[in-house]
C-alpha cells in the first residue's frame, strides 16, 4: 500500500484527494495536515484513523489541542516539517495554497520522498533548485495541476526530443472577452465559471496569474524554453493541454473538468484508477472553441511570461507581489485592476538577482512582500486607465 500525506487536506483539492484514496486497495492515508481549518481537520483524521495530524497555524492547533481530541496535534511550520519525517509517507501530496508550500517540498524532497505537486507556487519560487534539488534526492515530482497532469501523460508516451511545442489551455475566467476591468467586485472575480476553487485561485485565475503560474511551472518541469509554451483560452475547459509533435501531429487530452482525474493519476499511476466521472461526449458538447488571451487586458500573464524569461529571482518577485495584493483585493482595500499594477511595480523595483540557495529565495519573497505592501495604498488611491491597469 502506498501512504499518502496530505498536506492541505482540508481544502478542495485535500477532500478530493481523500475521495480518490477511499477507492482504491493500494492507496492509504498516512497523514493529515491543515492551515487553520481544525474541527474539518480532526473530522477527517478521525474519518481515516490517523492520530497525528499538524496545523500551520499556531493558534489553531491550540484550539485544536483543547478541544479533547486524543490524538497528536503539531503546530507551526516546524509542526508540518515534523509530520513529514515521523509519517514516513511514500508519497506527499502538497496541496498547500501559496508559496507557503515551498518549505513543505524542500523537506519531502530532502527525505527522498516522492511529491505530488498541486502546490505551484513551489516551482514558481523555487525553480531551478527545487528541481535540481528532486534531481539529487532521486525524489520524483509528479503534477497534479490539470494541465500539468496532462501534459506529463501525453509526453511520457513520447520518445526524447519528440516534443517541440506545449500549449496550456484556459477557461478564460469570469471576465473573457472584457476590455475593461475596473469596477469588478469580490463576488464576480470569485465566480469562476468552471472550477470550484478557494479565494485566492479563484482570484488568480480571474486575472489569469495563475496561468501565468502554470507557464512558469510547466517550464520547470518538462524544460522547454518559454518561447516553445503557448497559453490559448479555451472556455469549454474539455481539453487540458496539448503538445506538437515533430512530425507535425498534434496531441490532446480532453475529459470533463474533475480534479479526482489528475490526483488519481498522480498518486495511482501510471495504472489507472475506475473513478464516477462521466466519459466525454463530443457530439453533446457541441463545439470546442479557442482563442488567444488578451495580454493587454488581463497583465498578469504577460508579467508571469516576462518574469520567467528574466529567471532567478523575478518569479519570486512576482508571486511575492500577488498573494499580497490578493489578499488586499479580497479584503476590499485593492481594486480588482490594481493586482496586476501592484505586481508590476514591484518587479520593476527588483531586478531579477541568481540565487544560489533556498534562503535567497526567502529574503527575496520578504521584500517582495514589503514593496508590495508600500505599493497598495499608491496604487489603490490612483487612477485607472481605460484598460483597467492602473496609471503609475
Amino acid at each position: 500500500m502506498k501512504r499518502v500525506l496530505i498536506l492541505g487536506s482540508t481544502g478542495s483539492i485535500g477532500e478530493q484527494a481523500l475521495d480518490v484514496i477511499s477507492r482504491s486497495d493500494e492507496l492509504g492515508v498516512a497523514g493529515l495536515s491543515a492551515s487553520t481549518g481544525w474541527e474539518r481537520l480532526l473530522e477527517q483524521a478521525n474519518e481515516n484513523g490517523i492520530g497525528l495530524v499538524a496545523l500551520a497555524d499556531a493558534g489553531a492547533a491550540r484550539s485544536a489541542r483543547g478541544s479533547g481530541w486524543k490524538g497528536e496535534v503539531l503546530g507551526g511550520e516546524e509542526g508540518i516539517r515534523e509530520l513529514i519525517a515521523r509519517c514516513e509517507p511514500d508519497v506527499v501530496l502538497n496541496a498547500i495554497v501559496g508559496s507557503a508550500g515551498l518549505g513543505p517540498t524542500i523537506v519531502a524532497l530532502s527525505e527522498g520522498i516522492e511529491v505530488a505537486l498541486a502546490n505551484k507556487e513551489s516551482l514558481v519560487v523555487g525553480g531551478e533548485l527545487v528541481m535540481a534539488l528532486s534531481e539529487a534526492a532521486e525524489a520524483r515530482i509528479v503534477p497534479v495541476d490539470s494541465e500539468h497532469s496532462a501534459l506529463h501523460q501525453l509526453i511520457r508516451a513520447e520518445p526524447v526530443g519528440a516534443v517541440e511545442r506545449l500549449v496550456l489551455t484556459a477557461s478564460g475566467g469570469p471576465f473573457r472577452g472584457r476590455t475593461d476591468l475596473r469596477g469588478i467586485s469580490r463576488e464576480q472575480a470569485l465566480a469562476h465559471p468552471t472550477w470550484d476553487m478557494g479565494g485566492k485561485i479563484s482570484i488568480d485565475s480571474a486575472t489569469l496569474m495563475n496561468k501565468g503560474l502554470e507557464l512558469i511551472e510547466a517550464h520547470h518541469l518538462f524544460g522547454l524554453a518559454y518561447d516553445d509554451i503557448d497559453v490559448v483560452v479555451h472556455p469549454q475547459s474539455l481539453i487540458h493541454a496539448l503538445i506538437h509533435i515533430v512530425d507535425g501531429s498534434t496531441l490532446a487530452h480532453l475529459g470533463h473538468p474533475d480534479m479526482r482525474v489528475p490526483i488519481a493519476y498522480a498518486l495511482h499511476g501510471p495504472d489507472r484508477l475506475e473513478l464516477p466521472v462521466e466519459a466525454l461526449d463530443l457530439a453533446a458538447a457541441g463545439e470546442l472553441t479557442f482563442e488567444h488571451p488578451d495580454t493587454d487586458t488581463f497583465a498578469c500573464l504577460r508579467l508571469a511570461r516576462e518574469a520567467g524569461e528574466a529567471g532567478g529571482t523575478a518569479p519570486c518577485v512576482l508571486n511575492g507581489a500577488n498573494e499580497v495584493a490578493v489578499e488586499a483585493f479580497l479584503a476590499g482595500a485593492l481594486p480588482f485592476a490594481g493586482i496586476a499594477e501592484v505586481v508590476e511595480r514591484v518587479l520593476d523595483a527588483m531586478p531579477a538577482t541568481v540565487p544560489t540557495h533556498f534562503e535567497d529565495l526567502f529574503r527575496c519573497d520578504e521584500e517582495a512582500r514589503v514593496r508590495a505592501t508600500e505599493a497598495l495604498g499608491a496604487v489603490a488611491s490612483g487612477a485607472v486607465s481605460g484598460n483597467g491597469r492602473g496609471v503609475t
